[in-house]
C-alpha cells in the first residue's frame, strides 16, 4: 500500500499534473492540501476516471483538503472542531482498519504576527482532538503540510532562520506533542541523518540551489510503523512536467506492507 501527502497549491492549476503523478506513482491513498476550491467545484469525475474515490473539505480561493483513495472511504471528520474560523484545514476518513487524517496547518506569517498565536492554538486543538479520538486498536496515519521544520536538519539554513517562522521553539514543541501522543515521523525515523526538503520558494532559484524546508510529513502510529517498507520525498514532481508549473511542494510517500 502506497500512502502519500501533497500540498498542491491550487487544484485548478495542477489537476493535470496530479493525474500524471497518480498514473506514474500509483498511490493507494493521498492526502491533498491547499485545494483553493469549494467542495462543489471539486472535479470528482476526473479522479473517478483515474480510479479514485474522494472526500473533500473545500473553501473558496483558500485552504481546502481532500483524500483520494482507491477503496471506498467512510468520512470521519470534516474540519478541526473549534477552529472553523481558520478555514478548511482537516479531513479524516476510515478505510478498513486504517484511520487516515490529512491536515493543512496555518502558516502563521511571522513569529510576531497575530496569526502566529492562532497557528499555535490550532496545533493545540489538533493535539487535543487526536488525543480524544485516536483508538489504540486502529492503525492511524496523520499527514499534511505542517508548516513546521521539525528539527535543524529540516531547514536549508538553521543558523540563519532559527527563531523565525517554521523554526521557532514554540512550533517545534507542538510538533513534538504530536509525537508524544503516539506518532512517529516516518521520514526522520527512517533517515535520521539525511537532509532533504519538501518545499522550495518559487523565488530566487531556491529549488535549483536546494534552499528548501522539510515541512510536509507523514506521521504514523506504531501499528503502522511495523508495516513501513520505504519513504521518499518525490522531488521529481517539484519540476515542471508537460509544460505544467508544479506546486512549490513535492509529494511525500511511504510504502506499507
Amino acid at each position: 500500500m502506497r500512502i502519500a501527502t501533497w500540498n498542491i497549491n491550487g487544484l485548478r492549476a495542477r489537476h493535470q499534473l496530479i493525474l500524471h503523478w497518480l498514473a506514474d506513482r500509483q498511490p493507494d491513498i493521498v492526502g491533498l492540501q491547499e485545494l483553493k476550491i469549494t467542495e462543489s467545484e471539486f472535479p470528482r469525475d476526473i479522479f473517478e476516471e483515474a480510479g479514485y474515490h474522494a472526500v473533500v473539505h473545500g473553501q473558496k480561493a483558500w485552504n481546502g483538503v481532500a483524500i483520494l483513495s482507491r477503496q471506498p472511504m467512510k468520512l470521519r471528520q470534516s474540519g478541526l472542531p473549534g477552529q472553523e474560523a481558520l478555514g478548511a484545514r482537516l479531513i479524516s476518513a476510515d478505510l478498513g482498519d486504517l484511520s487516515f487524517i490529512t491536515a493543512y496547518v496555518p502558516n502563521g506569517k511571522s513569529a510576531t504576527h497575530d496569526d502566529f498565536s492562532r497557528k499555535l492554538a490550532w496545533l493545540d486543538a489538533l493535539a487535543r482532538y487526536l488525543k480524544e479520538t485516536m483508538s489504540p486498536e486502529r492503525t492511524t496515519i496523520l499527514c499534511g503540510d505542517f508548516n513546521i521544520c521539525p528539527g535543524r536538519l529540516d531547514s536549508w539554513n538553521e543558523e540563519l532562520l532559527h527563531g523565525q517562522i517554521f523554526h521557532t521553539d514554540a512550533e517545534r514543541a507542538r510538533f513534538q506533542r504530536l509525537l508524544d501522543i503516539g506518532f512517529v515521523d516516518i521520514y526522520r525515523q527512517r533517515f535520521p541523518d539525511i537532509q532533504e526538503f519538501s518545499w522550495w520558494d518559487y523565488r530566487g532559484g531556491a529549488f535549483h540551489k536546494n534552499q528548501g524546508l522539510r515541512i510536509d510529513s507523514l506521521l504514523a502510529t506504531e501499528r503502522a510503523m511495523a508495516r513501513i517498507e520505504a519513504v521518499a520525498i518525490d522531488r521529481e514532481y517539484r519540476k515542471k512536467k508537460h509544460g505544467i508549473t508544479p506546486s512549490d511542494h513535492a509529494p511525500v510517500f511511504t510504502d506499507l506492507a
